[in-house]
């Protein structure tokens, strides 16, 4: 976890204040969900077995440990979870560069949220080794905090991560704003106590009490997080 906190205290005229936001990586911000799909397929391709498509929806957004332990029962494949965590790690890494394509309106939401010092944080199921990778073309310097999910005892769909992130940044959790893009993220953040804005990837997302549903990026600013915190 890396952390650099600035003072609170983003309102509205009405006085409704947004304390911090607290945004997932993959699929949320970088368009990468395709990228692992791509690395687990290429992983147990080697150990002779072929992924059913159906299955990406069952391990996207979850921890390493899981979407591992799933693949591994479903091929029958002869290999443990930490070993296949290692090789579906470094086989990820080498389908990126330095430059990922970040989401549409990422770039611009992380920029606005930077230039009025709202409190950030990037909260993550996917390892430091990777996160560092992937701040290469995020900005670091557009976070105050970082979670991995290697650096927590109990990752998403837990609420851990978020309550550590809020926590972290001097947050309390019902005042925080989280965008997610998949089911497992978002189950997460309401388990903390967040206010969700849920921006769909793979597998459809139904609004609900709390939960937000928008097609992108594009439609997430300011003003629209500040308006999530009006009872």
């Amino acid at each position: 976890m890396t952390s650099t906190v600035p003072a609170l205290g983003t309102r509205t005229a009405e006085g409704s204040a947004l304390q911090a936001v607290l945004l997932d990586m993959d699929g949320t911000l970088v368009d990468t969900e395709g990228f692992w799909w791509d690395a687990e397929s290429a992983v147990f391709a080697d150990l002779g077995h072929t992924l059913d498509p159906a299955w990406k929806q069952v391990v996207v957004g979850g921890p390493m440990t899981r979407s591992a332990g799933f693949l591994i029962e479903a091929t029958g494949a002869d290999i443990s979870v930490p070993e296949v965590s290692v090789l579906l790690n470094d086989a990820f890494e080498r389908r990126i560069g330095q430059n990922l394509p970040l989401m549409p309106g990422a770039a611009r939401l992380l920029g606005e949220l930077a230039a009025q010092r709202v409190p950030t944080a990037l909260v993550s199921a996917s390892h430091r080794r990777i996160i560092d990778r992937v701040l290469h073309s995020l900005g670091p310097a557009n976070f105050h905090l970082t979670i991995a999910g290697d650096e927590v005892a109990r990752t998403k769909p837990h609420p851990d991560p978020y309550l550590i992130a809020a926590a972290g940044l001097g947050a309390a959790p019902e005042r925080c704003a989280v965008i997610e893009d998949t089911a497992t993220g978002v189950a997460a953040a309401e388990a903390a106590g967040c206010h969700v804005v849920a921006v769909p990837s793979v597998a459809p997302i139904e609004p609900a009490h709390r939960r937000t549903v928008v097609p992108s990026l594009e439609h997430v600013n300011l003003p629209f997080l500040h308006g999530l915190m009006t009872p």
